[in-house]
C-alpha cells in the first residue's frame, strides 16, 4: 500500500501544514485518485479565516480542497465508469456536512472521490489545466439545472437555440467561465458582465454580449439590451451581483429568478485569521442585515432568489448528466475548454498555503493551481 501525505488544517483558523495522512481505500461508489494537480478556490481561505461561521460542522484536523486532477489508482466495487490508469478530474467533497472526512479532501497525494463527481479527461489536456474545472463547473451546473434554481435544459452535443437569454453577472470568474459554456451548450444566449479587459475572454467562451460591471449605468444598459427577450434567469457572482441582478430581472420578461453564489458582504473583511471577536460580531451583523435587505428587495420586486451550494448536484442526478453524459465528449472534442486558464504557482503540498494566500489577494480570469507530482 502506498504512503500518503496531506496539507492538513489542524485546527480552526490555522494555516496548512504538511504531514502523513492515511491511504484510504475507496468506498463502493468511489475512485481513488493520485493527484497530479490541485486548484485553489475562495472557499479554501474562507474556511481558514471564517470556518466557524461557514462550515461549523467541520471536525479538525481536516483536509481542505475541492479541485483535483490525476490518475485513478483504485476503484470501488460498484464503480462502472472508471478503471485504474484513467486520467480524470474530480470534485472532492470532504468538507461537506454529510462527508466531513479528510480522506475525501483534495489537498493530499491521494483523494477518494465519488464516481459521479469525476470525469475522464483527454490526453491532450494537461493535469494543471484540467484542475481548474470541478468546483466552478459544479456550482454553475447547480445554478443552471437544478429545479430549485434556474431549472434549465441540460447541455448536449447538438444544442439548438431555445430563443432564451441567461444573464451571468461575473463571467470571467471560475463559476462564470463554466456557466457561460454550459448555458451556450444548452441552447441559451448568454449576456454577461466583466471588466473590459476580459470582454474578449468571455466572448470567446460563448457569451453573446459583455457589459462593464463597473460602469455607472450598467444595470440600465443590460435592462435595455434585454428588452424583447425571454430571460431564463440570472446567476449572480460577486458581492454586488445579487442586488444588480434583482434590479435587472424585475424589469425583464421571463423567469424572474436569481441564483446567487456570493453574499453581499465580502469575507475578505475576515482575511486575517486572528481577527477579533468584535470584528467577527460586526461582520455577522452586516452579513445578516445585507441578506435580509436582499431578500426583502427581491420579494418586493417579485424576483425569486436562492443561494447555490456547489455540491448538491452529487445527489440529484445533475452530476451524472454533467460529469458523465456531457463533459467527457465535450472536452475530447474541444467543444468545452478548461477555464479560466491555470496560473501555476508552485509544486508540492508545501506550496498550497502560499497559493491560497495568492488567491485571496485576488486573481482575474485565471485560477491558481499547484502541481503535486
Amino acid at each position: 500500500m502506498a504512503s500518503n501525505d496531506a496539507a492538513w488544517m489542524r485546527e480552526k483558523k490555522s494555516e496548512l501544514t504538511v504531514g502523513p495522512a492515511p491511504y484510504a481505500l475507496p468506498q463502493n461508489n468511489q475512485i481513488l485518485i493520485k493527484n497530479h494537480a490541485v486548484a485553489i478556490n475562495p472557499l479554501d481561505w474562507i474556511i481558514q479565516c471564517a470556518g466557524g461561521l461557514t462550515y461549523r460542522w467541520l471536525k479538525y484536523p481536516t483536509i481542505l480542497g475541492s479541485d483535483i486532477s490525476g490518475e485513478v489508482v483504485e476503484v470501488g466495487s460498484k464503480v462502472k465508469t472508471f478503471k485504474v490508469g484513467d486520467r480524470v478530474i474530480g470534485h472532492a467533497v470532504g468538507s461537506d456536512k454529510d462527508s466531513n472526512n479528510p480522506a475525501e479532501g483534495g489537498f493530499q497525494n491521494y483523494t477518494a472521490v465519488l464516481e459521479q463527481m469525476a470525469c475522464l479527461i483527454p490526453d491532450f489536456l494537461p493535469y494543471e489545466s484540467a484542475a481548474v474545472l470541478p468546483l466552478g463547473l459544479s456550482t454553475a451546473a447547480c445554478a443552471l439545472y437544478q429545479s430549485d434554481l434556474l431549472g434549465l435544459e441540460l447541455p448536449s452535443s447538438s444544442a439548438v437555440s431555445l430563443g432564451r437569454t441567461v444573464l451571468i453577472w461575473g463571467g470571467s470568474s471560475s463559476v462564470g467561465s463554466n456557466a457561460i459554456q454550459l448555458a451556450k451548450a444548452s441552447g441559451y444566449e448568454v449576456y454577461t458582465t466583466a471588466s473590459p479587459k476580459n470582454f474578449e475572454y468571455v466572448l470567446s467562451l460563448g457569451a453573446a454580449r459583455a457589459f462593464d460591471y463597473r460602469a455607472p449605468n450598467v444595470n440600465e444598459e443590460i435592462i435595455d439590451a434585454l428588452q424583447g427577450r425571454d430571460v431564463a434567469g440570472a446567476i449572480a457572482i460577486g458581492e454586488t451581483g445579487a442586488a444588480s441582478c434583482v434590479k435587472i430581472i424585475r424589469k425583464c420578461s421571463g423567469n424572474k429568478f436569481v441564483a446567487i453564489t456570493t453574499p453581499p458582504v465580502s469575507f475578505a473583511e475576515l482575511s486575517d485569521s486572528n481577527h477579533s471577536r468584535f470584528k467577527t460580531t460586526k461582520f455577522v451583523a452586516r452579513l445578516i442585515g445585507s441578506n435580509i435587505k436582499l431578500q426583502l428587495d427581491a420579494r418586493s420586486a417579485g424576483v425569486g432568489v436562492k443561494y447555490i451550494f456547489g455540491t448538491t448536484l452529487k445527489s440529484n442526478g445533475i452530476a451524472e448528466a454533467i460529469y458523465g453524459d456531457f463533459l467527457p465528449q465535450a472536452l475530447s472534442e474541444a467543444r468545452y475548454v478548461a477555464a479560466p486558464p491555470a496560473k501555476v504557482v508552485g509544486e508540492g503540498l508545501e506550496d498550497i498555503q502560499k497559493a491560497i494566500r495568492l488567491q485571496q489577494s485576488g486573481v482575474s480570469a485565471e485560477k491558481v493551481v499547484v502541481k503535486i507530482t
